[in-house]
């Protein structure tokens, strides 16, 4: 028996466009893109897959440090490995099945996927909007 309160139309279809980032890998996003607007997707931001892709060592350049501010970033990788760090003084390894979730809030400055070993990369990454009164607060 299906619960027909549970149940969602789709709301369109469409190819997600490819944008590059960073120090210039690709990625395809399709939330975050003129395709949908915020109040569709409300409160995710934005919605990138990143692979899969073989590089080779050092061919991967990541996104060397930039900043955040008002919402959450959630990154998950399916193959392959990246490193992060971060203003706060966070830092690792993400490895398959690896999530990394980080608060902006009122700002932070990151770097990740740099000194990638080369091999195999998959993954996602997603934007959530924070409450306005969690985007000013101190960290």
């Amino acid at each position: 028996m299906t619960d027909t309160k549970s149940e969602r139309r789709i709301a369109k279809i469409f190819k997600a466009n490819v944008y590059s980032e960073g120090a210039g890998f690709l990625v395809h996003r399709p939330i975050g893109d003129r395709m949908m607007t915020t109040k569709e997707t409300d409160p995710f931001l934005m919605l990138d897959e990143l692979g899969p892709k073989e590089y080779k060592k050092g061919e991967f350049k990541g996104a060397p440090f930039h900043p955040h501010r008002g919402m959450d970033t959630v990154m998950y990788i399916i193959k392959g490995q990246g490193a992060h760090q971060d203003s706060m003084g966070n830092k690792g390894i993400l490895k398959p099945g690896d999530i990394q979730w980080m608060t902006a809030g009122s700002g932070i400055i990151h770097d990740e996927g740099r000194n990638h070993p080369g091999g195999m990369l998959h993954g996602f990454q997603m934007w959530v909007n924070l409450p306005k009164k969690m985007k000013v607060r101190l960290l």
